[in-house]
């Protein structure tokens, strides 16, 4: 049965939402920061200013965010954020094209930008469960990381001859329009949800339902671990993708077709995880894939920072597939596990706790990345990075003596 979810007209339209949505995103991956290093020659730090920018709405609406998912159609909630981030991405190459464009601008469209993509991420994820059920939430999670990852691919590889051919600025008008598309495909999903009591609209609820959330989450010994891990993750992720660009840009030489084919190289990887991971999580149990993905996978991001234009960075470039590989079917993996674990009152709660956690650290992950990234260069910082991500899987290791995790079936 499950290889009928996509003749599912609702879940359809959530996966073509998807798709354009991020192929908006992934577009704006590479074509904000390059507005900052090519258009506005930014340095190192400024670069890590703007990446903290970016994600630094997890910290200032990451808890309450979830509260307030919780009292609303999440359907509702991803169709206005995506156009109010359609909106907000517009504004760069129009001030480009008046003359008026600075840091300080792009600092303040990465950061509404990030505050309006919190709420929209809480209500996708929260509005899961109740689209396919608990009990396809593997499969569905798996099928929308497989066209996240095809647009992991398609956006460097359009975004890169785009930048080169009209410039970071007006890139982002093409980001634009895809999450434009995203929000009015999304209008489409006739599946009603139930209406929020009459009770959740009440402002002095917020507090309580906010300690609800954080309650349910540290007392959970599984999901604990799970997002004290990713937490780690993402901090050495965002380190390393901070300086990536630079590295890319600057030590190697490389031009933004290059760089867009080294994603596009990275995507070929998401996509390939996205694909196994059904049967990954399957055959070994999702928890004991949330540990292994990253012990083994994270370990060749430290061939990049080793690389030199040649052979050596093809070698490297697949280190980073594997990277994406991996990820994937870890979050794919954890996921499924946390939407499982998790009462439906508490859904939007519960990721955005996860959320404010594990995304929290982001921000600081960003300034680490370009303060380092100042004192030690580039290639150091890429080499710290690596290391700070196989950390990670340590939480998870730790934890496996009190969590029921699956074990691998054979025969």
């Amino acid at each position: 049965m499950s290889h009928h979810l996509l003749r599912d007209p609702d879940f359809g339209r959530l996966f073509a939402a998807t798709a354009l949505g991020q192929l908006g995103d992934r577009i704006l991956f590479l074509a904000l920061p390059l507005v900052a290093i090519a258009a506005l020659h930014a340095d190192e730090f400024q670069v890590g200013v703007l990446t903290a920018m970016t994600t630094a709405g997890s910290l200032l609406v990451g808890l309450p965010a979830g509260a307030w998912v919780d009292r609303m159609r999440k359907r509702s909630v991803m169709i206005s954020t995506d156009l109010a981030r359609a909106l907000v991405l517009l504004t760069v190459p129009v001030a480009w094209w008046t003359g008026v464009l600075t840091l300080g601008w792009l600092y303040a469209v990465a950061l509404l930008h990030g505050v309006l993509t919190v709420f929209f991420d809480v209500a996708y994820v929260s509005f899961l469960p109740h689209l396919v059920g608990r009990g396809r939430l593997v499969e569905g999670n798996a099928k929308l990381s497989a066209i996240r990852s095809v647009t992991s691919i398609s956006g460097p590889a359009l975004a890169g001859p785009l930048v080169g051919g009209v410039g970071a600025p007006a890139t982002l008008l093409a980001s634009s329009v895809g999450m434009a598309l995203s929000g009015l495909l999304a209008t489409g999903i006739r599946r009603q949800e139930e209406r929020p009591g009459p009770e959740a609209g009440e402002h002095p609820r917020l507090a309580r339902e906010i300690k609800e959330g954080l309650a349910f989450v540290i007392a959970h010994p599984t999901l604990r671990a799970i997002i004290l891990g990713d937490a780690l993750f993402n901090l050495s992720l965002v380190m390393y993708q901070t300086m990536l660009l630079v590295y890319l840009e600057r030590v190697i030489g490389l031009e933004s077709f290059g760089v867009g084919l080294i994603l596009s190289g990275m995507g070929c990887g998401a996509l390939l995880g996205a694909l196994l991971a059904a049967k990954v999580s399957e055959w070994l149990g999702q928890g004991s894939v949330i540990w292994l993905a990253p012990l083994l996978t994270c370990p060749p991001t430290a061939l990049m920072p080793l690389a030199r234009p040649g052979g050596s960075l093809y070698v490297a470039a697949v280190g980073l597939a594997a990277l994406s590989l991996g990820g994937v079917i870890r979050v794919v993996a954890q996921s499924s596990l946390q939407q499982a674990l998790t009462p439906d009152p508490l859904l939007g709660r519960m990721n955005a706790t996860a959320r404010f956690v594990s995304w929290g650290g982001i921000p600081l992950g960003a300034l680490l990345g370009g303060a380092s990234g100042s004192l030690f260069g580039p290639t150091a910082t890429l080499g710290i990075g690596a290391a700070g991500m196989t950390l990670s899987a340590l939480p998870n290791v730790l934890s496996r003596p009190r969590a029921r995790f699956a074990w691998p079936r054979r025969g």
